[in-house]
């Protein structure tokens, strides 16, 4: 499409391009203007009938009312946000589903912002709620000094009873156990990014070793910044700790700087200040370690589409593009700069076979399929695909009492499709994902990351 189609009005009520002017649709969005994405809208309704909230809720708009369509309402002085605008899950496959590149998910994000700033009594419950899940660093940096008892005490239907009545939490779920260790403290006491260099020079050293190679320097500059998150840190710390082993293992010397949540639940839930103090700290970080020579490395899709895609459609730091441009998920990244196959051809795994899902968030950047074509390539592992649909869970989304039965009700096929497949254990790099599947089946859930590190790594390293 040219510049000029994407500039025509494809709305009887918006003036033609001679009476034109930028102007400034939702406050969060500064001085972004949506009107050419909300032009780009033809009304095919493929977003609504690909929404997952859309498809279980009759009473819920969909996408396109939530973006082009309420963008149109709101250039009227009259018209506030909908809100429905709170429904939205945030699972963002909307996005992946338009035909037309239509940016329905920063709508959507600037949108619920406005609503919620606006909107949104700062003293009611749900905001308070809210705000509680959307930094779920700050909880769980407090309770992960104490993780046994915290265990116990949010175990407590007690405690379970006051989240539901008193914060709207759903008591019917099991509230995730924090790891007596976190990440950061096994990779302090390991000898952090110092000994994440030596190992990854002895990798490349036997690697060369064995390929003959007359290059003693091939690969030095093979480093890689890790973005872990909140979520690996606290509560799944085998799942970072694999994604450090995995590519050390691949000769990459390993970065851990300090960081803050990616943003992802406080987008979620309209907590835009939040999101962008949280954002411009990642930035600021992230971008020195680029300017060095570093790729960002995230193990958690959600991360990785905040990195690449919500930082810089949201915000205008110094060195978002450079980061989004940079940032890659684990596993993307070694296909693209390393031979799996060759690696994983002699590997022989005693392992479950697994019921794998792909995370909306996954399929957003494209990545739908690379875990099973890895997979694939290990002698002793099989992954059967359980579908395209959503999970239902969306983060923050399924905790909450009044969306509890909708992100089950979403979840149903995919629950329907691990009970049917020739498997006891899920995989999936989403822990939000993870939480749902494991709720909905009883079933053990591993991380792709796991699966590698089991292939590659030996036992003894996997001590260290």
């Amino acid at each position: 499409m040219s510049d000029s189609d994407a500039d025509r009005p494809t709305d009887d009520h918006v003036p033609g391009d001679d009476e034109f002017e930028p102007i400034q649709v939702f406050p969060e969005a500064e001085e972004m203007d949506l009107r050419p994405g909300a032009d780009n809208c033809y009304k095919c309704s493929t977003c609504d009938t690909n929404c997952p909230v859309a498809e279980v809720d009759d009473e819920f708009p969909g996408p396109k009312f939530q973006g082009p369509e309420q963008w149109r309402l709101k250039r009227g002085e009259d018209t506030d946000i909908d809100p429905s605008i709170e429904k939205c899950s945030n699972c963002m496959r909307c996005d992946h589903a338009c035909p037309s590149e239509v940016p329905l998910s920063q709508m959507h994000n600037t949108a619920r912002g406005e609503y919620v700033e606006e909107h949104v009594d700062k003293l009611s419950r749900e905001y308070v709620r809210n705000r509680i899940l959307s930094n779920y660093g700050t909880m769980a940096r407090i309770g992960s000094k104490v993780p046994r008892l915290t265990n116990f005490v949010m175990g407590l239907s007690v405690t379970k009873w006051v989240n539901d009545r008193v914060l709207g939490i759903t008591s019917e779920r099991e509230f995730p156990e924090f790891a007596t260790e976190t990440f950061r403290e096994w990779w302090d006491e390991r000898g952090g990014g110092q000994a994440s260099r030596e190992r990854a020079r002895k990798a490349r050293a036997a690697s060369e070793s064995e390929s003959e190679s007359e290059d003693e320097d091939e690969g030095e500059d093979k480093r890689v910044a890790y973005f872990h998150g909140d979520y690996a840190n606290y509560n799944t710390p085998e799942v970072a700790k694999a994604m450090v082993r995995v590519f050390e293992a691949f000769g990459y010397e390993v970065c851990v700087p300090d960081q803050r949540c990616s943003g992802t639940p406080m987008f979620a839930n309209g907590m835009l200040d939040d999101a962008r103090r949280a954002a411009e700290f990642n930035v600021d970080t992230f971008r020195e370690l680029v300017d060095d020579g570093y790729d960002v490395i995230c193990s958690c899709t959600s991360c990785s589409m905040a990195l690449r895609q919500e930082y810089p459609e949201l915000f205008d730091f110094e060195g978002t593009e450079t980061v989004a441009a940079n940032t890659y998920e684990a596993l993307e990244y070694l296909r693209i700069h390393e031979d799996l196959d060759r690696e994983l051809a002699d590997s022989d795994v005693e392992t479950p076979d697994f019921a794998y899902h792909t995370p909306c968030h996954a399929r957003n950047q494209g990545l739908d399929g690379q875990t099973l074509e890895i997979v694939a390539a290990i002698d002793g592992v099989a992954a059967h695909d359980v579908g395209d649909s959503c999970s239902g869970i969306s983060g923050t989304y399924g905790w909450k009492n009044e969306h509890y039965e909708t992100s089950m009700a979403i979840g149903e096929e995919m629950f329907q499709h691990m009970d049917s497949a020739d498997a006891e254990t899920g995989l999936t790099e989403c822990p939000t994902c993870a939480m749902q599947m494991e709720h909905g089946t009883g079933y053990e859930i591993r991380h792709p990351l796991e699966v590698l590190e089991a292939a590659l790594v030996a036992d003894s390293d996997v001590q260290q």
